[in-house]
Protein backbone atom coordinates (compact mmCIF):
# COMPACT_ATOMS: atom_id res chain seq x y z
CA UNK A 1 0.00 0.00 0.00
CA UNK A 2 3.14 2.49 0.42
CA UNK A 3 3.39 2.30 -2.86
CA UNK A 4 -0.14 3.57 -3.57
CA UNK A 5 0.05 6.04 -1.05
CA UNK A 6 3.35 7.31 -0.87
CA UNK A 7 4.84 6.65 -4.03
CA UNK A 8 8.93 7.27 -4.38
CA UNK A 9 9.64 10.64 -5.15
CA UNK A 10 12.11 11.75 -7.73
CA UNK A 11 15.65 11.47 -6.88
CA UNK A 12 19.38 12.06 -8.52
CA UNK A 13 21.79 9.66 -9.24
CA UNK A 14 23.28 9.56 -5.65
CA UNK A 15 19.73 8.85 -4.66
CA UNK A 16 19.78 12.93 -3.11
CA UNK A 17 15.55 14.15 -3.72
CA UNK A 18 14.79 16.15 -6.34
CA UNK A 19 12.37 17.73 -3.96
CA UNK A 20 11.66 17.30 -0.86
CA UNK A 21 9.15 18.07 2.47
CA UNK A 22 9.98 21.85 3.60
CA UNK A 23 11.15 20.29 7.11
CA UNK A 24 14.03 18.88 5.75
CA UNK A 25 14.71 21.33 3.44
CA UNK A 26 15.12 23.85 6.45
CA UNK A 27 17.57 21.61 8.33
CA UNK A 28 19.93 20.89 5.26
CA UNK A 29 19.98 24.77 4.80
CA UNK A 30 20.91 24.99 8.64
CA UNK A 31 23.57 22.45 8.18
CA UNK A 32 24.92 23.86 5.23
CA UNK A 33 25.35 27.28 6.72
CA UNK A 34 27.08 25.97 9.50
CA UNK A 35 29.68 24.04 6.94
CA UNK A 36 28.27 20.91 7.60
CA UNK A 37 27.70 18.51 4.15
CA UNK A 38 24.55 17.09 4.13
CA UNK A 39 21.85 15.70 2.02
CA UNK A 40 18.35 15.09 1.73
CA UNK A 41 17.75 11.73 1.01
CA UNK A 42 13.97 9.32 0.07
CA UNK A 43 13.47 6.46 2.24
CA UNK A 44 13.57 3.93 -0.29
CA UNK A 45 17.14 5.18 -1.67
CA UNK A 46 18.62 5.49 1.91
CA UNK A 47 20.64 1.81 2.30
CA UNK A 48 21.97 2.51 -0.90
CA UNK A 49 23.16 6.34 0.10
CA UNK A 50 24.71 4.78 3.05
CA UNK A 51 26.68 2.21 2.03
CA UNK A 52 27.67 4.77 -0.85
CA UNK A 53 28.63 7.28 2.01
CA UNK A 54 29.04 6.32 5.33
CA UNK A 55 27.25 8.79 6.89
CA UNK A 56 28.41 9.71 10.49
CA UNK A 57 24.72 10.76 11.38
CA UNK A 58 21.60 9.35 10.03
CA UNK A 59 18.73 12.07 10.94
CA UNK A 60 14.96 11.12 10.25
CA UNK A 61 12.29 13.50 9.99
CA UNK A 62 8.74 12.41 11.18
CA UNK A 63 5.55 13.99 11.90
CA UNK A 64 3.46 10.81 13.51
CA UNK A 65 5.70 7.68 14.19
CA UNK A 66 3.33 6.23 16.87
CA UNK A 67 0.03 6.98 14.96
CA UNK A 68 -0.99 9.16 17.31
CA UNK A 69 -1.29 12.52 16.22
CA UNK A 70 -4.62 13.65 16.30
CA UNK A 71 -6.48 13.07 12.39
CA UNK A 72 -4.53 9.50 12.45
CA UNK A 73 -5.67 8.74 16.21
CA UNK A 74 -9.37 9.73 15.07
CA UNK A 75 -9.38 7.44 12.15
CA UNK A 76 -7.75 4.51 14.01
CA UNK A 77 -10.40 5.04 16.47
CA UNK A 78 -13.33 4.88 14.16
CA UNK A 79 -12.19 2.21 12.35
CA UNK A 80 -11.42 -0.23 15.39
CA UNK A 81 -7.87 0.78 16.45
CA UNK A 82 -4.81 -0.80 15.44
CA UNK A 83 -1.87 0.01 14.06
CA UNK A 84 -1.90 2.96 11.71
CA UNK A 85 0.42 2.70 8.24
CA UNK A 86 2.48 5.86 9.66
CA UNK A 87 3.68 3.39 12.76
CA UNK A 88 4.02 0.17 10.53
CA UNK A 89 6.44 2.03 8.09
CA UNK A 90 8.15 3.82 10.58
CA UNK A 91 8.72 0.76 12.29
CA UNK A 92 9.67 -1.16 9.03
CA UNK A 93 12.74 1.91 8.71
CA UNK A 94 13.95 1.31 12.17
CA UNK A 95 14.62 -2.27 11.20
CA UNK A 96 16.19 -1.52 8.34
CA UNK A 97 18.29 1.32 9.85
CA UNK A 98 18.79 -0.81 12.66
CA UNK A 99 20.97 -3.33 10.67
CA UNK A 100 22.72 -0.64 8.66
CA UNK A 101 23.69 1.11 11.87
CA UNK A 102 24.83 -2.45 13.21
CA UNK A 103 27.34 -2.57 9.67
CA UNK A 104 28.53 1.33 9.89
CA UNK A 105 28.19 2.91 13.52
CA UNK A 106 26.28 5.87 12.50
CA UNK A 107 24.54 7.88 15.44
CA UNK A 108 20.49 8.07 14.52
CA UNK A 109 18.79 10.95 15.42
CA UNK A 110 15.12 11.64 15.31
CA UNK A 111 12.98 14.85 14.96
CA UNK A 112 9.88 16.56 13.61
CA UNK A 113 6.46 17.60 14.58
CA UNK A 114 6.13 13.83 15.73
CA UNK A 115 9.44 13.62 17.92
CA UNK A 116 7.61 14.02 21.10
CA UNK A 117 6.05 10.48 20.85
CA UNK A 118 8.79 8.98 21.24
CA UNK A 119 10.62 10.62 23.70
CA UNK A 120 8.96 8.42 26.74
CA UNK A 121 9.69 5.05 24.52
CA UNK A 122 12.71 5.20 22.34
CA UNK A 123 13.42 2.56 20.06
CA UNK A 124 16.54 1.30 20.96
CA UNK A 125 18.08 1.99 17.10
CA UNK A 126 17.76 5.59 18.19
CA UNK A 127 20.52 7.14 19.64
CA UNK A 128 18.74 11.05 19.69
CA UNK A 129 15.45 12.12 19.88
CA UNK A 130 15.43 15.91 19.16
CA UNK A 131 12.14 18.06 20.13
CA UNK A 132 12.13 21.24 18.53
CA UNK A 133 13.86 23.43 15.86
CA UNK A 134 17.20 22.68 14.26
CA UNK A 135 18.47 26.24 13.79
CA UNK A 136 20.16 26.65 17.61
CA UNK A 137 20.66 23.26 18.75
CA UNK A 138 21.07 20.81 15.77
CA UNK A 139 24.55 21.85 14.22
CA UNK A 140 25.78 21.37 17.72
CA UNK A 141 24.96 17.87 18.22
CA UNK A 142 26.11 17.01 14.69
CA UNK A 143 29.31 18.67 15.77
CA UNK A 144 29.52 16.02 18.69
CA UNK A 145 28.77 13.41 16.92
CA UNK A 146 31.20 13.92 14.15
CA UNK A 147 34.23 14.89 16.75
CA UNK A 148 33.17 12.48 19.41
CA UNK A 149 33.30 14.48 22.01
CA UNK A 150 31.32 14.88 25.39
CA UNK A 151 28.09 13.11 26.32
CA UNK A 152 25.26 13.21 23.44
CA UNK A 153 21.43 13.39 25.59
CA UNK A 154 19.20 10.82 24.73
CA UNK A 155 16.26 13.62 24.37
CA UNK A 156 17.10 17.21 23.46
CA UNK A 157 14.36 19.98 24.20
CA UNK A 158 16.08 21.98 21.13
CA UNK A 159 15.89 26.29 21.74
CA UNK A 160 13.81 28.84 19.89
CA UNK A 161 15.49 30.74 17.65
CA UNK A 162 14.21 34.45 17.99
CA UNK A 163 15.88 36.34 15.59
CA UNK A 164 15.52 36.08 11.42
CA UNK A 165 19.02 35.70 11.54
CA UNK A 166 19.03 32.45 12.82
CA UNK A 167 16.98 31.54 10.25
CA UNK A 168 18.36 31.01 6.86
CA UNK A 169 16.17 30.29 4.12
CA UNK A 170 15.98 27.35 1.95
CA UNK A 171 18.28 26.18 -0.63
CA UNK A 172 16.97 23.43 -2.20
CA UNK A 173 12.78 23.06 -3.66
CA UNK A 174 10.58 21.70 -1.22
CA UNK A 175 7.53 20.11 -2.04
CA UNK A 176 4.22 21.63 -3.03
CA UNK A 177 6.19 25.23 -3.41
CA UNK A 178 6.38 25.34 0.13
CA UNK A 179 7.52 28.61 2.19
CA UNK A 180 7.01 29.75 5.53
CA UNK A 181 5.51 32.88 6.17
CA UNK A 182 5.34 33.03 9.68
CA UNK A 183 6.33 30.90 12.73
CA UNK A 184 4.22 30.33 15.88
CA UNK A 185 0.94 31.31 17.57
CA UNK A 186 0.49 33.89 19.67
CA UNK A 187 -2.88 32.60 20.91
CA UNK A 188 -1.80 30.31 23.75
CA UNK A 189 -4.27 27.36 23.31
CA UNK A 190 -3.35 24.61 25.75
CA UNK A 191 -3.75 21.94 23.09
CA UNK A 192 -1.51 23.21 20.95
CA UNK A 193 2.21 21.98 19.69
CA UNK A 194 3.04 25.63 18.73
CA UNK A 195 2.52 27.59 21.31
CA UNK A 196 5.79 27.65 22.83
CA UNK A 197 7.51 29.26 19.58
CA UNK A 198 8.24 32.56 19.30
CA UNK A 199 6.19 34.65 16.94
CA UNK A 200 7.65 35.36 13.60
CA UNK A 201 6.45 37.14 10.85
CA UNK A 202 9.60 36.47 7.77
CA UNK A 203 9.91 39.28 5.58
CA UNK A 204 8.80 39.53 2.10
CA UNK A 205 12.48 39.43 0.85
CA UNK A 206 13.43 36.34 2.41
CA UNK A 207 9.89 34.85 1.24
CA UNK A 208 10.31 35.57 -2.18
CA UNK A 209 13.70 34.01 -2.24
CA UNK A 210 12.68 30.93 -1.04
CA UNK A 211 9.74 31.22 -3.80
CA UNK A 212 12.72 31.58 -6.68
CA UNK A 213 14.25 28.59 -5.47
CA UNK A 214 11.01 26.53 -5.86
CA UNK A 215 10.09 28.23 -9.43
CA UNK A 216 13.68 27.72 -10.80
CA UNK A 217 12.84 24.32 -10.38
CA UNK A 218 10.07 24.35 -12.32
CA UNK A 219 7.38 24.40 -8.85
CA UNK A 220 4.94 27.49 -10.05
CA UNK A 221 2.37 26.88 -7.43
CA UNK A 222 3.12 28.38 -3.76
CA UNK A 223 2.30 26.53 -0.66
CA UNK A 224 2.15 29.37 2.25
CA UNK A 225 3.01 27.39 5.62
CA UNK A 226 1.10 29.46 8.61
CA UNK A 227 -0.64 29.02 11.47
CA UNK A 228 -2.77 31.62 10.62
CA UNK A 229 -2.37 33.74 7.46
CA UNK A 230 -4.12 36.35 8.65
CA UNK A 231 -1.64 37.33 11.41
CA UNK A 232 1.27 37.62 8.59
CA UNK A 233 2.92 41.41 9.21
CA UNK A 234 0.98 41.48 12.54
CA UNK A 235 1.76 42.89 15.41
CA UNK A 236 -0.86 42.21 18.08
CA UNK A 237 -4.08 39.95 17.65
CA UNK A 238 -6.54 42.28 17.46
CA UNK A 239 -4.96 43.85 14.13
CA UNK A 240 -4.80 42.41 10.61
CA UNK A 241 -2.35 44.19 8.18
CA UNK A 242 -4.14 44.42 4.97
CA UNK A 243 -0.99 46.16 3.55
CA UNK A 244 1.31 43.31 4.20
CA UNK A 245 -0.87 40.73 2.95
CA UNK A 246 -1.85 41.95 -0.26
CA UNK A 247 1.76 43.23 -0.69
CA UNK A 248 2.78 39.62 0.00
CA UNK A 249 -0.15 38.24 -2.61
CA UNK A 250 0.84 40.43 -5.56
CA UNK A 251 4.56 39.84 -5.30
CA UNK A 252 3.53 35.88 -5.33
CA UNK A 253 1.58 36.51 -9.30
CA UNK A 254 4.50 39.01 -10.02
CA UNK A 255 6.74 36.16 -9.74
CA UNK A 256 4.50 33.92 -11.69
CA UNK A 257 2.86 32.01 -8.94
CA UNK A 258 0.25 29.41 -10.51
CA UNK A 259 -2.55 27.70 -7.52
CA UNK A 260 -1.47 29.79 -3.91
CA UNK A 261 -2.51 27.63 -1.07
CA UNK A 262 -2.27 27.90 2.49
CA UNK A 263 -2.42 25.91 5.55
CA UNK A 264 -4.25 27.80 8.13
CA UNK A 265 -6.76 30.57 9.16
CA UNK A 266 -8.47 31.67 11.97
CA UNK A 267 -12.10 33.00 12.48
CA UNK A 268 -11.51 36.03 14.66
CA UNK A 269 -8.89 38.37 12.08
CA UNK A 270 -11.60 36.76 9.11
CA UNK A 271 -14.20 39.22 10.69
CA UNK A 272 -11.94 41.90 11.50
CA UNK A 273 -10.80 42.42 8.00
CA UNK A 274 -13.11 40.78 5.42
CA UNK A 275 -11.59 43.24 2.68
CA UNK A 276 -8.41 41.73 2.93
CA UNK A 277 -9.72 38.09 2.54
CA UNK A 278 -11.63 39.67 -0.53
CA UNK A 279 -8.22 40.81 -1.44
CA UNK A 280 -6.56 37.78 -1.20
CA UNK A 281 -9.12 35.78 -2.85
CA UNK A 282 -9.45 38.15 -6.07
CA UNK A 283 -5.38 38.28 -6.47
CA UNK A 284 -5.20 34.63 -6.12
CA UNK A 285 -7.77 34.06 -8.30
CA UNK A 286 -9.54 31.43 -6.54
CA UNK A 287 -13.03 29.62 -7.64
CA UNK A 288 -15.09 27.00 -6.64
CA UNK A 289 -13.35 25.02 -9.07
CA UNK A 290 -9.72 26.46 -7.72
CA UNK A 291 -10.74 26.92 -3.86
CA UNK A 292 -8.55 26.63 -0.88
CA UNK A 293 -9.43 24.54 1.74
CA UNK A 294 -7.69 25.56 5.04
CA UNK A 295 -7.71 23.80 8.65
CA UNK A 296 -9.27 26.45 10.66
CA UNK A 297 -10.00 25.66 14.96
CA UNK A 298 -13.83 25.27 16.16
CA UNK A 299 -12.56 23.48 18.95
CA UNK A 300 -15.42 23.25 21.60
CA UNK A 301 -19.11 24.83 22.08
CA UNK A 302 -18.60 23.84 25.96
CA UNK A 303 -18.07 27.24 27.88
CA UNK A 304 -16.06 25.60 30.11
CA UNK A 305 -13.77 23.95 28.21
CA UNK A 306 -13.17 26.95 26.04
CA UNK A 307 -11.96 29.42 28.74
CA UNK A 308 -9.51 27.02 29.92
CA UNK A 309 -7.94 25.73 26.72
CA UNK A 310 -8.65 27.77 24.25
CA UNK A 311 -9.37 31.76 25.92
CA UNK A 312 -7.84 33.68 23.23
CA UNK A 313 -9.14 31.86 20.39
CA UNK A 314 -12.03 34.73 20.38
CA UNK A 315 -9.85 37.34 20.84
CA UNK A 316 -10.68 40.61 20.61
CA UNK A 317 -13.85 38.80 20.47
CA UNK A 318 -15.05 36.22 24.15
CA UNK A 319 -17.07 32.69 24.16
CA UNK A 320 -20.18 34.55 24.30
CA UNK A 321 -19.69 35.75 20.63
CA UNK A 322 -17.91 32.51 19.41
CA UNK A 323 -21.01 30.86 17.70
CA UNK A 324 -21.58 34.08 15.96
CA UNK A 325 -18.19 34.61 15.13
CA UNK A 326 -17.61 31.05 13.07
CA UNK A 327 -20.81 31.71 11.21
CA UNK A 328 -19.83 35.45 9.86
CA UNK A 329 -16.33 33.93 9.45
CA UNK A 330 -17.36 30.91 7.59
CA UNK A 331 -19.72 33.36 5.36
CA UNK A 332 -16.61 35.61 4.25
CA UNK A 333 -14.55 32.91 3.84
CA UNK A 334 -17.53 31.37 1.31
CA UNK A 335 -17.97 34.54 -0.25
CA UNK A 336 -14.13 34.39 -1.39
CA UNK A 337 -13.80 30.45 -2.00
CA UNK A 338 -11.93 30.03 1.09
CA UNK A 339 -13.79 26.16 1.77
CA UNK A 340 -13.13 26.19 5.68
CA UNK A 341 -11.91 22.56 7.13
CA UNK A 342 -13.05 22.86 11.03
CA UNK A 343 -11.48 21.07 13.42
CA UNK A 344 -13.04 19.96 17.66
CA UNK A 345 -10.88 19.05 19.88
CA UNK A 346 -13.16 16.89 21.83
CA UNK A 347 -11.98 14.77 25.26
CA UNK A 348 -10.58 16.71 27.67
CA UNK A 349 -10.31 14.71 31.30
CA UNK A 350 -13.06 17.01 32.53
CA UNK A 351 -15.23 16.92 29.83
CA UNK A 352 -18.51 15.82 30.37
CA UNK A 353 -21.67 15.17 28.13
CA UNK A 354 -23.29 18.78 28.79
CA UNK A 355 -19.89 19.84 27.26
CA UNK A 356 -20.42 17.87 24.18
CA UNK A 357 -24.11 18.66 23.82
CA UNK A 358 -22.82 22.47 23.77
CA UNK A 359 -20.40 20.76 21.05
CA UNK A 360 -23.13 19.84 19.40
CA UNK A 361 -25.31 22.73 19.79
CA UNK A 362 -22.71 25.21 18.40
CA UNK A 363 -22.21 22.45 15.13
CA UNK A 364 -26.19 22.55 14.55
CA UNK A 365 -26.38 26.27 14.83
CA UNK A 366 -23.51 26.36 12.02
CA UNK A 367 -25.36 23.65 9.64
CA UNK A 368 -28.39 25.87 9.70
CA UNK A 369 -26.70 28.04 8.08
CA UNK A 370 -25.32 26.09 5.13
CA UNK A 371 -22.22 26.67 4.86
CA UNK A 372 -19.22 25.23 2.59
CA UNK A 373 -16.90 23.78 5.18
CA UNK A 374 -15.78 20.35 6.50
CA UNK A 375 -16.28 19.87 10.68
CA UNK A 376 -13.66 17.17 12.03
CA UNK A 377 -14.51 16.42 16.06
CA UNK A 378 -10.87 14.96 16.54
CA UNK A 379 -9.76 13.62 20.10
CA UNK A 380 -7.52 16.06 21.92
CA UNK A 381 -3.94 14.46 21.98
CA UNK A 382 -1.63 15.50 24.89
CA UNK A 383 1.49 16.39 22.40
CA UNK A 384 5.30 16.62 24.15
CA UNK A 385 5.37 20.08 23.66
CA UNK A 386 1.83 21.45 24.64
CA UNK A 387 0.94 22.44 27.57
CA UNK A 388 -1.06 19.13 28.49
CA UNK A 389 1.08 16.76 27.68
CA UNK A 390 0.69 15.00 30.97
CA UNK A 391 -3.26 14.19 30.13
CA UNK A 392 -3.82 10.53 28.88
CA UNK A 393 -3.73 9.60 25.65
CA UNK A 394 -7.63 9.20 24.14
CA UNK A 395 -9.35 6.29 24.40
CA UNK A 396 -12.91 4.74 22.92
CA UNK A 397 -14.08 4.11 26.53
CA UNK A 398 -12.90 7.40 27.80
CA UNK A 399 -14.37 9.38 24.97
CA UNK A 400 -18.06 11.14 26.47
CA UNK A 401 -20.74 9.34 25.41
CA UNK A 402 -22.45 12.31 23.44
CA UNK A 403 -18.86 12.16 21.31
CA UNK A 404 -20.68 9.81 18.97
CA UNK A 405 -23.83 11.92 18.65
CA UNK A 406 -21.40 14.83 17.56
CA UNK A 407 -19.05 12.65 15.27
CA UNK A 408 -22.30 11.45 13.17
CA UNK A 409 -23.92 14.96 12.97
CA UNK A 410 -20.59 16.22 11.33
CA UNK A 411 -19.94 13.36 9.12
CA UNK A 412 -23.20 13.60 7.62
CA UNK A 413 -22.90 17.05 6.72
CA UNK A 414 -19.10 16.46 5.57
CA UNK A 415 -20.19 13.58 3.27
CA UNK A 416 -23.34 15.96 1.65
CA UNK A 417 -20.33 18.85 1.45
CA UNK A 418 -18.01 16.07 -0.66
CA UNK A 419 -20.36 14.85 -2.99
CA UNK A 420 -21.81 18.62 -3.43
CA UNK A 421 -17.76 19.87 -4.19
CA UNK A 422 -16.97 16.25 -6.46
CA UNK A 423 -16.37 17.99 -9.51
CA UNK A 424 -13.97 20.44 -8.26
CA UNK A 425 -11.92 18.05 -5.67
CA UNK A 426 -11.44 15.88 -8.79
CA UNK A 427 -10.02 18.93 -10.94
CA UNK A 428 -7.00 18.68 -8.31
CA UNK A 429 -6.05 15.39 -10.80
CA UNK A 430 -4.49 17.10 -14.10
CA UNK A 431 -5.53 13.76 -15.71
CA UNK A 432 -9.10 12.95 -17.07
CA UNK A 433 -9.52 9.04 -16.57
CA UNK A 434 -8.58 9.92 -12.83
CA UNK A 435 -10.89 13.01 -12.61
CA UNK A 436 -13.73 10.57 -13.67
CA UNK A 437 -12.90 7.98 -11.15
CA UNK A 438 -12.55 10.04 -8.30
CA UNK A 439 -15.96 11.80 -9.11
CA UNK A 440 -17.71 8.37 -9.54
CA UNK A 441 -16.08 6.94 -6.41
CA UNK A 442 -17.26 10.25 -4.36
CA UNK A 443 -20.85 10.60 -5.64
CA UNK A 444 -21.35 6.76 -5.05
CA UNK A 445 -19.24 5.59 -1.96
CA UNK A 446 -19.70 8.83 0.31
CA UNK A 447 -23.21 8.57 -0.63
CA UNK A 448 -23.21 4.81 1.00
CA UNK A 449 -21.30 5.35 3.93
CA UNK A 450 -23.66 7.40 6.08
CA UNK A 451 -25.41 4.26 7.84
CA UNK A 452 -21.43 3.27 8.73
CA UNK A 453 -21.46 6.70 11.04
CA UNK A 454 -24.96 5.60 12.04
CA UNK A 455 -23.98 2.87 13.71
CA UNK A 456 -21.45 4.09 15.25
CA UNK A 457 -23.59 6.21 17.18
CA UNK A 458 -25.99 3.97 17.62
CA UNK A 459 -23.13 1.69 19.19
CA UNK A 460 -21.01 4.41 20.98
CA UNK A 461 -18.33 3.31 18.94
CA UNK A 462 -17.97 -0.29 19.45
CA UNK A 463 -19.41 -1.46 16.27
CA UNK A 464 -15.93 0.18 14.42
CA UNK A 465 -14.38 -2.91 16.75
CA UNK A 466 -15.56 -5.62 14.19
CA UNK A 467 -12.54 -3.94 11.57
CA UNK A 468 -10.29 -3.69 14.10
CA UNK A 469 -8.19 -6.76 12.23
CA UNK A 470 -8.74 -5.38 8.84
CA UNK A 471 -4.94 -5.84 7.44
CA UNK A 472 -4.57 -3.12 4.33
CA UNK A 473 -1.11 -4.23 4.03
CA UNK A 474 -1.61 -7.72 2.80
CA UNK A 475 -3.14 -9.16 -0.57
CA UNK A 476 -6.29 -10.21 1.40
CA UNK A 477 -6.87 -7.16 3.22
CA UNK A 478 -6.74 -4.89 0.17
CA UNK A 479 -9.13 -7.12 -2.08
CA UNK A 480 -11.83 -7.27 0.60
CA UNK A 481 -11.59 -3.56 1.24
CA UNK A 482 -11.58 -3.33 -2.92
CA UNK A 483 -14.85 -5.31 -2.97
CA UNK A 484 -16.81 -3.60 -0.12
CA UNK A 485 -16.16 0.17 -2.13
CA UNK A 486 -17.31 -1.70 -5.07
CA UNK A 487 -20.44 -3.38 -3.86
CA UNK A 488 -20.99 0.30 -1.56
CA UNK A 489 -20.69 2.07 -5.02
CA UNK A 490 -23.00 -0.29 -6.76
CA UNK A 491 -25.30 -0.45 -3.69
CA UNK A 492 -26.74 3.02 -3.84
CA UNK A 493 -30.75 3.92 -4.91
CA UNK A 494 -31.57 6.75 -5.78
Amino acid sequence: MDKLFTPPIPSDREGKAVIAPYPLRKVETVLASKGFKGAVVPPEKIEKFIKKHNPKVVGINTHDPLGIEPVTAHLSMILGGGKSWTAKYFEELGEKLKKLKTKYGFKVVVGGAGAWQLERETPDWVDIVFIGHAEIDFPEIVKKIEDKSGNLPRVVRARYPKKIEDIPPIINPARGGEVQITRGCPRGCWFCSVTPDTFISFPLDYIIKEVKVNMNAGIKDVTLITDDIMLYGARRLNEVNHDAIVKLFRELKNLGAGYINFAHISAAPVKLSPKTVKAMAEIAGWSEDKAVTPVVGLETGSEKIFNKYMKMKAYPWGYRDWKDLIVDATAIMNENYIFPCYTMTIGYPEETDEDVQQSIDLVEYILDHKPIAWIFPLPVIPMGTSKIRDNPLPAMERMPSKYWDLLYITWKYDLYITRKLKNGIANYSGDPIIRGIVSYMIDKVFGSIEWYFEKLKETKGTFALNYKDLNLNNFYGIIWSLFMLVRLAFSRTE
